[in-house]
Order: structure tokens, then C-alpha cells, then sequence
């Protein structure tokens, strides 16, 4: 019998480059067809994130080829547009979808698609957002993620001054405890938040144009630093500092180990990012897929607001340590991160 163990916080290999699996029925309007066989459908909720995409998507497919040969994965993204991924949702649904791996654009709506699932037999995995009522959760310590990212704010920052403080989307119910883990040790320091946003839909836009209106109120080089809840967020408000001469951009936080924080991280450019091993998470959403489409009992949960859940460890990245994580788990290549451009850097870092 195929069970599933909680996940230690062992960064696997991942190899960059699997592309785009084929996925049987796979689309984006949610047009399935209706083919008979063990239909997994894969909900993801934006793609202005890079992380869905690149990894997520092709690593759970490979995950679930691996393990089942008659498996389908039926991939849907909802473009951050909730009422499309209800739409995608109930689709999947009615065109046989034995089980849904949900990562929701709006947590609380996402509630409806859950109960339409579950009235039809069809058990819901929330995928790194919760959902209240999923049959399961898989996802990291996001109140942990948050609090990593107020330490490192507190010491890149030496533990004074103003900061701004730019937090995810208030739909995202990840946002929301990367938030209350961010204050609680913010709130606690010696550190004064001269404002603070929630960002609608994570764009790197909106935090630019945030950041470069509290240019209006208050010097960029007075800001000892800014919490930026993630990597495109993060490269928003870095644009935002450039655009305006600054000249020593301040410590800046940020979320996903994404490609561009890595070598800003490099460059001096952001302070730190918070590491979440993908392929960890997404390989245990696939297994547990894949055993719930067979029957499978399911082990090794722990409980997270009434749902069994798989709880995994984010690790934090700052420039004296991508060499032994982003590097070392092959999330990246030393030649993907040390372009020319910054090829310099990357030597005094030690990575090349």
C-alpha cells in the first residue's frame, strides 16, 4: 500500500528544464473532454507569479506520470481571476475529475468549489493556499515565512528606523498569515512602519507604483528598509528606488527564491528571500493524488485548522548561503544565476 509520510525538510534535486509535460485534456478555459481514465485536475491561480509555471505545474505532472501510468493531469490556471477558476473548477468536475488539487486565487470563495467537489465524491487537496473544509493541505509554514522575513528585516536594518511594509493579495489566504508572522515580530521591534499595503494581486507593478508615491512623503534615503512579502514584489520596489536616483538601495525582503531576487541577492540588491523547496511540495500533493485516485489510505497528516495536513519547512536565502541551497538542491545553476552582468558579483560571493 502506498502511504504517505510527513515530509522532512530534505531539499531533493530538482532539475531545471522538464518543460511541459503532456497533460491529456490539458487547457486553460477548462474544456476537458471527457475521456474515461484516473482524472487529476491541477488548479493553479496566476501565472504572474513565476514559480506556477516553471515548477509547480511540470513538476507535479512529472511526479504523477512517475507514479501512475494511467493517470491523467487535466492542468487549469485561473489567471487570477477567481470566477474563472470556479468556472475551471466545476468543469473539471462534471468531465470526471476523480480528485482536485486546488490552489485558490480567493481562499473563501474557494469554500464553494470544495462543497460543489466533496457533493460529487470528489475530494479537494488545497495546494499551498488553504481552504476551509479541503480534504486535505499541503503547504509550507507560512506564518513562518512571515516571521523570517521580520528577522532578517530587524537585523539587515541593525534594528531602527522607517520602513515600508508591502504585503500580498487580501484574497490569498497565504497573505494573510505571511502578514501576521511578519508583525509579530515587526510590532515588536525597534523598527517604525511609515506604511504599509496590501497588494491586491501580487504585481510587481502595483509595488512599484506603491513605493514610488511614498517618495512623495518621504526621502528614499531615509527608509532603513522594506518588507516586501514576495520576489515580484520585492523587484517592484527596487525598480521604484532606482527610478528615483537612489543611490544605496536599502535592505529589501522578499519570497520564492525566484531567478531575479537570486541574483539581485547576489548584487546587493535585496537582502534576502524566503526558500520554499517546490519540488517537495509539489511531488507530496502529487503522491497524495495519486492515492486518493486508487484508494489509497492516507498517513503521516498533521492537523492545520481541522484539515489533515502536510506542513513543510521554508528555508531563508541571503547571499552568504545560496551556494548551499538554491545552488546546492539544483534549483538553479551557478551559470543560470552568474550572467554576465553579474559575474562579478558572483565571484566575490564565492559562487563562481
Amino acid at each position: 500500500m502506498n502511504t504517505i509520510s510527513r515530509v522532512a525538510m530534505v531539499t531533493a534535486t530538482l532539475t531545471i528544464g522538464l518543460g511541459s509535460l503532456a497533460a491529456c485534456g490539458s487547457n486553460d478555459d477548462g474544456d476537458s473532454g471527457s475521456d474515461e481514465g484516473k482524472t487529476i485536475a491541477l488548479l493553479l491561480p496566476e501565472t504572474k507569479t513565476t514559480r506556477y509555471e516553471s515548477f509547480d505545474k511540470p513538476l507535479f505532472e512529472a511526479k504523477v506520470k512517475e507514479l501512475c501510468d494511467d493517470c491523467k493531469v487535466d492542468y487549469l490556471n485561473a489567471d487570477q481571476d477567481a470566477s474563472k477558476q470556479q468556472q475551471q473548477a466545476q468543469s473539471a468536475i462534471t468531465n470526471g475529475a476523480s480528485v482536485l488539487v486546488l490552489d485558490p486565487v480567493d481562499g473563501k470563495a474557494a469554500t464553494t468549489i470544495v462543497k460543489s467537489a466533496q457533493g460529487s465524491d470528489v475530494p479537494v487537496v488545497a495546494y499551498d493556499r488553504f481552504i476551509e473544509g479541503a480534504d486535505y493541505y499541503i503547504s509550507f509554514d507560512n506564518e513562518r515565512v512571515g516571521q523570517m522575513q521580520g528577522e532578517a528585516l530587524v537585523e539587515a536594518t541593525g534594528d531602527k528606523g522607517d520602513i515600508l511594509m508591502l504585503n500580498g493579495s487580501p484574497t490569498d489566504p497565504n497573505a494573510a498569515q505571511f502578514k501576521k508572522g511578519a508583525h509579530s515580530v515587526l510590532d515588536a521591534s525597534g523598527l517604525n512602519i511609515v506604511a504599509e499595503y496590501d497588494n491586491p494581486d501580487w504585481s510587481p507593478d502595483n509595488a512599484q507604483k506603491f513605493t514610488s508615491s511614498q517618495f512623495n512623503k518621504v526621502d528614499p534615503g531615509d527608509l532603513a528598509g522594506v518588507y516586501a512579502a514576495n520576489d515580484g514584489q520585492a523587484g517592484g520596489v527596487f525598480a521604484a528606488f532606482k527610478s528615483a536616483g537612489a543611490g544605496d538601495v536599502p535592505p529589501i525582503t522578499g519570497q520564492d527564491a525566484e531567478l531575479a531576487a537570486i541574483q539581485r541577492i547576489i548584487a546587493g540588491q535585496q537582502f534576502m528571500t524566503v526558500y520554499k523547496p517546490i519540488k517537495a511540495e509539489a511531488e507530496q500533493a502529487a503522491e497524495l493524488a495519486v492515492d486518493l485516485v486508487n484508494g489509497e489510505d492516507i498517513s503521516g497528516t498533521e492537523d492545520f485548522q481541522g484539515v489533515p495536513s502536510f506542513i513543510l519547512d521554508p528555508i531563508s536565502v541571503k547571499q552568504d548561503n545560496v551556494g548551499d541551497t538554491v545552488v546546492k538542491d539544483e534549483f538553479y545553476t551557478v551559470d543560470q544565476i552568474c550572467t554576465a552582468e553579474y559575474a562579478d558579483a558572483c565571484t566575490k560571493a564565492g559562487l563562481s
